[in-house]
């Protein structure tokens, strides 16, 4: 009877232990991270009698996780890998903003500006005509920098955002490494702690919300967590500590992830890092804002440069050389050196950069290699391109429209220099100065047809190449005489007034219609440096003088002040190919498309690995989370289990007591 008795009081406590497995299971139906739990019952070891063994009844052996490994893996990679995606589109959707089209979008500001000198062109001394050109140029210069000072309070609010973000993730992995050591302790007792094993796997999954993990369990329970590859995050029960940290050149536009260990720290590399939201916004931080820097700073100092070069060709209602109308581009602060902890330069070179021709800027930042005291290479980041480079011959070398100079010192082999030529020159841009009357619209040069001549000979440009102060009075214009259709002597050349004397003969030069004729004018310093086009065929003895605009005595006695060829050379800059081989007007339209392009892939790359991560994420939740109508028919299934335990109970009862009366 006793042996009933304990069979059926198994029983009881088995099934109540079911009962409240399940309970505890819809309690936690929306608990974050709870794994379903089921009561693993096992038989108890029959005892043996002649009639054969005779059950013992049933007890709990353990309460068991509900839990597969592998698609906890699945789920948590994709989950980590949408975090970063996510980030990142974000991010980059925020940039794009930042660049709008239509009328009052930057570029829109500069075709406004180039447009502007049409008015000018047509009026050279209207001065409401130039005060409009200046006050585009003004509207020019105040959009290039507030578009730079928006890319500056996105990276501000960036670096906030990210430090945030570091302070949770180091404290996750503290908590993470706090709870292995009560795993540890708690295995001693030969069950698993379920809630904890559960509590840290909620904090790992968080971990991956920012940075990706690789989870290694150790044989003491407990698990460590690596990231970058191999260097530990978690190890057993302490914990490392995550910061950012400037790269090699301090450059502090850009970041680095460092993690610190006993007082050391390691620089991660980036392209090891993987998934999670910190990653995510490095890789927007160092890549896309980088190069968006580099666009609107390409775009900035093509603009403003080659307008205040144009605009120094001209002379302005005083007959003065014109001046810059925006701030010159500054690279003063372009070229960087390692910074400590970095291996520092052994030499002691000092690098300068200019610009040599600003229709062959790349939009990119550069590395500069020595291999020797005057030879290297230059690494083009923005895609890997190499030049070797050899200041041998001389202290300058152009690639890519710049020019790189060494000013003094000696490299070494083996030093290196970042060139940063675009990120930051687009910060100080503003408009030089607002006087209408030194708007230099005209041009320091004229072309004058000689009046007898008889050929089809046409002016198509005359335009001057530099603009020093000329010679206003006895100046001596350049001729060009033509001796036949296809040949022409010129006065600044020797033996030119022999002519038509046979010895010496003066030199001759062949006449190929469209082709550049180069000359500077006066003939004698101070000079004007021009290049002119002809087209059409002379006749023998027809001319073609270039002469300066202030030169009353060749000049036939047309003002100066009336000339717009300056004016009219601006507006040429419209289309001029200047950005990947699109012209200046459309510019702005490719920076836009560049950008946009980006943001839209990164925002559908987003899209797919959320609904990979969510796919997952359902997988995993099927075999470890809460059915409320599984456990609700379990419910009953372990009632009625319990109900009939209690029932035996009653009847072993009924008979213990009948068995005790008859005894009496």
């Amino acid at each position: 009877m006793s042996g009933l008795l304990n069979v059926a009081s198994g029983a009881l406590r088995a099934n109540q232990t079911l009962l409240q497995t399940t309970g505890n299971n819809i309690a936690n139906v929306n608990t974050v991270g709870y794994s379903r739990q089921t009561a693993v019952l096992q038989t108890i070891e029959g005892q043996f009698t002649g009639g054969g063994y005779i059950g013992k009844g049933v007890e709990v052996d353990t309460i068991q996780r509900n839990y597969d490994i592998f698609l906890n893996r699945q789920a948590t990679l994709a989950s980590t890998t949408s975090a970063a995606d996510n980030a990142r589109a974000t991010k980059l959707n925020q940039l794009e903003n930042l660049f709008p089209g239509g009328k009052n979008a930057l570029g829109a500001a500069v075709s406004d500006m180039l447009n502007a000198f049409s008015d000018v062109a047509s009026s050279p001394t209207d001065l409401t005509a130039r005060t409009v050109a200046l006050t585009r140029i003004n509207e020019t210069a105040t959009r290039l920098s507030s578009t730079a000072a928006s890319m500056d309070e996105l990276q501000m609010g960036l670096e906030q955002e990210l430090d945030q973000k570091l302070t949770t993730l180091n404290t996750l992995a503290t908590s993470v490494a706090q709870v292995n050591e009560k795993i540890a302790r708690a295995l001693g007792n030969g069950q698993p702690p379920n809630d904890l094993l559960d509590q840290r796997d909620q904090l790992i999954r968080d971990i991956n919300q920012y940075i990706q993990t690789t989870s290694i369990p150790a044989d003491d329970g407990t698990i460590g967590l690596f990231i970058g590859g191999s260097q530990a995050l978690v190890l057993g029960t302490t914990a490392a500590t995550l910061q950012l940290t400037d790269g090699d050149f301090g450059d502090a536009q850009t970041s680095k992830l460092a993690i610190v260990r006993n007082g050391q720290s390691f620089t991660l590399n980036e392209a090891t890092l993987g998934g999670g939201e910190i990653p995510g916004l490095l890789r927007f931080q160092n890549t896309d804002l980088a190069e968006a820097r580099n666009l609107l700073g390409r775009y900035a100092t093509a603009v403003t440069t080659s307008m205040n070069d144009q605009h120094k060709l001209g002379l302005d209602l005083d007959g003065n050389v014109g001046g810059d109308l925006f701030t010159p581009a500054d690279f003063s602060k372009s070229v960087l050196a390692p910074k400590a902890p970095a291996t520092l330069n052994t030499g002691s070179a000092v690098l300068s950069l200019g610009v040599a021709d600003v229709t062959q800027f790349e939009a990119s930042d550069y590395e500069i290699s020595f291999a020797s005291g005057t030879t290297g290479s230059i690494t083009r980041l923005s895609d890997g391109k190499q030049t070797a480079f050899d200041f041998g011959a001389g202290t300058s070398i152009t690639f890519d429209g710049l020019t790189l100079n060494r000013d003094s010192g000696a490299a070494a082999a083996g030093d290196r220099f970042l060139l940063k030529p675009f990120s930051a020159s687009t910060q100080t841009i503003s408009a030089e100065f607002s006087s209408a009357r030194s708007l230099a619209v005209a041009s320091p040069i004229a072309g004058k047809m000689g009046t007898t001549n008889t050929g089809s000979l046409q002016l198509v440009a005359l335009t001057p190449r530099t603009n020093p102060p000329l010679v206003e009075t006895a100046a001596t214009p350049v001729t060009l005489r033509f001796i036949s259709a296809n040949q022409y002597i010129r006065s600044d050349d020797a033996n030119y007034a022999n002519y038509p004397a046979t010895i010496p003969l003066p030199t001759t030069h062949n006449y190929v219609p469209g082709t550049a004729i180069e000359g500077t004018v006066p003939a004698t310093s101070p000079r004007s440096e021009w290049s002119l086009v002809l087209q059409g065929t002379p006749k023998a003895g027809d001319t073609f003088a270039v002469v300066g605009s202030k030169d009353a005595a060749n000049n036939n006695g047309i003002d100066y002040k009336i000339n717009s060829g300056n004016a009219s050379a601006m507006m040429g800059l419209r289309d001029i190919n200047m950005f990947d081989g699109a012209t200046l007007t459309d510019g702005y339209a490719g920076l836009m498309a560049q950008i946009g392009v980006r943001a839209q892939s990164a925002s559908f790359t987003a899209e797919v690995s959320s609904q990979l991560a969510a796919t997952l994420e359902q997988n995993r939740a099927a075999v470890s989370g809460v059915n409320l109508d599984e456990e609700a028919a379990r419910l009953l299934q372990y009632q009625q289990a319990y109900q009939a335990s209690a029932k035996v109970i009653q009847v072993a009862q009924g008979i213990f007591d009948t068995l005790i009366q008859t005894i009496r």
